[in-house]
């Protein structure tokens, strides 16, 4: 893989360059090496990586606006399972407790371009989000989104080997891909939401304003996630 400027490489993703650090290592491990971003060094999160993953706008909202093909889901599985350690930890549910673990593509004219993990901890999926155990083929974030107290954690990064078993298994890659998360908070229930970066995947090219009709706001306030 070609030398960038910096401590970085270039990863062709659809033909578009998006410069990636080469001193990071890519992790293979179920659970990933999350790192808040302020963990990462300039030269490892370089700014053309950090405006897109670092966007607070919905990115069902922001994979439309490319223009790049129809938006879809695939669902890949969905099931109660218990939660990995990282995940029970900003979760704040019991070790052995289990949740309901939902596995989809996002994709633009059927080709995959991101790989979404959500984890719903059982005390969230009643009331007003009851409805979320029934999603089927919808996307998660077009309906957080429309939450109008929805407030979202810090993101976490991590950096993914193409062959990291936290990635379905359907959807291996030969590069590494850039990954992140962030916890999702309405009205007092938490659930969590990773997206991993396939190799599919185009940035945009500008920074885009956050609508307010989006409902985005980072708040690092949603008390009790430690970094």
């Amino acid at each position: 893989m070609p030398a960038a400027a910096g401590a970085c490489s270039r990863l062709c993703i659809s033909g578009d360059p998006v410069i990636v650090p080469a001193s990071l290592p890519a992790d293979s491990g179920r659970d990933p090496r999350w790192r808040p971003e302020q963990r990462f060094t300039s030269a490892e999160l370089a700014a053309p990586c950090r405006r897109w993953l670092l966007d607070d706008g919905s990115l069902t909202a922001r994979l439309i606006a490319l223009e790049a093909g129809a938006f879809s889901v695939r669902r890949l599985y969905q099931g109660w399972q218990v939660p990995l350690p990282s995940e029970q930890h900003l979760l704040q549910v019991p070790a052995r407790q289990r949740a309901l673990v939902r596995e989809v593509l996002l994709q633009l004219d059927s080709q995959a371009v991101v790989f979404a993990r959500s984890v719903f901890p059982i005390s969230s999926l009643s009331g007003e989000l009851a409805h979320l155990r029934k999603l089927q083929n919808r996307s998660l974030g077009a309906i957080l989104f429309r939450y109008p107290g929805m407030q979202r954690s810090p993101f976490e990064l991590a950096r993914l080997g193409g062959d990291s078993a936290y990635i379905a298994p359907w959807v291996k890659q030969t590069v590494p891909a850039w990954a992140r998360r962030s916890c999702f908070s309405i009205s007092g229930k938490r659930l969590l939401v990773s997206e991993v970066f396939l190799q599919g995947f185009t940035p945009w090219e500008a920074s885009l304003a956050v609508h307010r009709s989006q409902r985005g706001t980072v708040n690092a306030a949603i008390h009790g996630v430690k970094q």
